[in-house]
């Protein structure tokens, strides 16, 4: 199983530098090969990791927790690869048709964007597999150039802006995360001497001896700083505008993969110090951050007129529910975050995926511009609608599933007011995600729309995403269920 490790990481970082030079045809087709091929290896790994920890090359570490997240990145990369298919033949049509300069300007962008697009998905890859504190900062630092480069790529006053700011909070973030690895580097060399690398295994094992205050810093500081990327309250301004501008696919992969990513670095910061500090510190932080960030997007959800924004604030609603679960600190809770990763990336990014079909049919982001969508698009107005539904929680998708799983773990651990907090949330981010969406798709058009859709390579993986959401909903599968309770189990510190 090293040899799936292994290429987990190379096969996205040939493909990167394969897409400098193959033409676009097929460097989209090789793309979507290298998607699946990566999805295929991730789920190789799914029956080694219930089992314990698979090494590789010295730097490279799976277990059954960053094992779920390699999941959703990885089905991420695979069915956003062959949603860009279409997204780009479109494209590629009308330039086609222009000719001149237009058509080369079109291959210098796709070029750029299918470079940036698996660099992106290579370094989100690397994040949860790297062995070590200072390994997975770094990977996380790439993913924040490279996704600053990609929402720029259409090169719009918005989009430039909206990079700007996100490099400028997302580096500061980071250069406070760096400081919290510095803090617990400090820690950590109190016990195993300065020569240490960070690697999680010994940092683990030696948790309860370290020295209490530089871990309760570098807590603290791993939360506001990894919690900028994650988009929690209030480091999340970036996250809107970005989402709004980017090219979708790259939206889909911010939303659905990278924000995931980025909360896994605050797991592993929460396993150190729930053994150094015990679980009352870094859980009452994580309420905090979890409830008001909450909050914050369901209020927010109320009155949005751009439809990718919209969208980007029910990623903030989803990455508090993640941090109110760790809190919750039960097993079930914990079994019911990680489903929540697996739920949250598949139902987002397939309504992201409609969200572009959307602004391609109406040539607008605006909600109020978009209207008879469910007569316009007759498959994707309907998939959209069902991925709305998915995040909203109803049955009997992989999200009402999971966040059962959270709430009763709440309940459980007695964190009844939280738990009920968390209901009532969600119920009012459901009714403000739901009035925007039904009005888009009901209300009738004030001039004829042309019916039919863009491209069946952009319904095709709606449909791949609705089927996991439903199947994880459903009936799990059984070694999915066995991996997600040994991550619990890992990350409660009573590893099986």
């Amino acid at each position: 199983m090293t040899v799936m490790l292994v290429l987990l990481v190379t096969v996205p970082l040939a493909m990167t530098l394969l897409s400098l030079v193959l033409p676009r045809r097929v460097t989209a087709g090789a793309t979507v090969v290298a998607g699946i091929a990566s999805f295929g290896f991730a789920v190789a790994l799914v029956p080694v990791a219930e089992h314990g920890t698979v090494h590789a090359v010295g730097y490279l570490r799976a277990d059954a927790l960053s094992v779920v997240f390699v999941l959703a990145t990885a089905f991420l990369y695979a069915t956003t690869s062959i949603y860009s298919v279409g997204y780009f033949g479109e494209q590629a049509r009308e330039t086609r048709r222009a000719g001149g300069g237009a058509e080369r300007q079109f291959r210098r962008y796709s070029m750029r964007f299918y470079v940036g697009f698996n660099a992106f998905a290579w370094s989100m890859l690397c994040a949860p597999l790297v062995n070590g504190l200072a390994l997975l900062w770094v990977a996380i630092e790439i993913t924040t150039v490279v996704s600053a480069l990609l929402v720029a790529l259409d090169r719009t006053d918005q989009a430039t802006e909206a990079a700007w700011k996100y490099v400028l909070i997302a580096s500061s973030g980071l250069g406070i995360a760096l400081l919290a690895t510095i803090m617990l580097y400090y820690a950590g060399a109190r016990v195993l001497g300065d020569s240490y690398d960070l690697a999680f295994d010994p940092l683990l094992a030696v948790a309860k001896h370290l020295p209490t205050v530089p871990v309760q810093l570098a807590f603290g500081l791993a939360v506001i700083g990894f919690g900028t990327k994650v988009g929690l309250f209030p480091v999340h301004t970036w996250l809107p505008d970005a989402h709004a501008e980017a090219p979708t696919p790259i939206s889909i992969l911010l939303s659905g993969a990278l924000l995931g990513t980025s909360f896994y670095a605050i797991i592993r910061y929460y396993q150190i110090a729930v053994g150094t500090l015990g679980p009352a510190f870094p859980r009452t932080i994580l309420a905090v951050f979890g409830v008001l960030s909450l909050l914050l997007a369901a209020l927010y959800l109320f009155g949005q007129r751009n439809i990718k924004r919209m969208l980007a604030y029910s990623s903030v609603e989803h990455m508090g529910i993640l941090a109110i679960a760790m809190s919750f600190g039960a097993p079930l809770a914990l079994a019911g975050l990680l489903l929540h990763v697996l739920g949250h990336a598949t139902a987002k990014s397939t309504a992201f995926m409609g969200a572009g079909i959307f602004v391609h049919k109406y040539a607008t982001k605006e909600l109020g511009k978009m209207r008879g969508a469910l007569n316009a698009l007759p498959w994707s107005a309907p998939l959209f609608l069902i991925a709305v539904f998915a995040l909203c929680a109803l049955p009997p998708f992989g999200i009402f599933r999971s966040e059962f799983m959270i709430v009763f773990g709440g309940i459980q651990s007695a964190h009844g007011v939280i738990a009920a907090a968390l209901v009532v949330l969600v119920t009012l981010a459901f009714f403000g995600l739901t009035l925007t969406t039904t009005r888009v798709l009901s209300e009738p058009a004030e001039t004829a729309i042309p019916r039919g859709e863009p491209s069946v390579w952009m319904v095709i993986p709606m449909v791949l995403g609705l089927g996991a959401l439903l199947m994880i909903g459903v009936h799990p599968p059984a070694e999915l269920t066995a991996l997600l309770q040994q991550g619990a189990a890992e990350l409660a510190g009573s590893v099986r």
